[in-house]
């Protein structure tokens, strides 16, 4: 069993990083993983 196994996910990406739809895309593999919300943030 997975550690996000049937879990709810909340997705924080960053502009100059990892963008919330790449995570969310890792994330849609994950069985019973439902992705609660998902942006994409600038941190300057």
């Amino acid at each position: 069993m997975g550690i996000l196994e049937n879990k709810k996910i909340a997705i924080l990406g960053d502009r100059d990083g990892i963008p919330g739809p790449a995570i969310e895309a890792c994330v849609a593999g994950i069985p019973g993983a439902e992705v609660v919300f998902s942006t994409t943030e600038c941190f300057v």
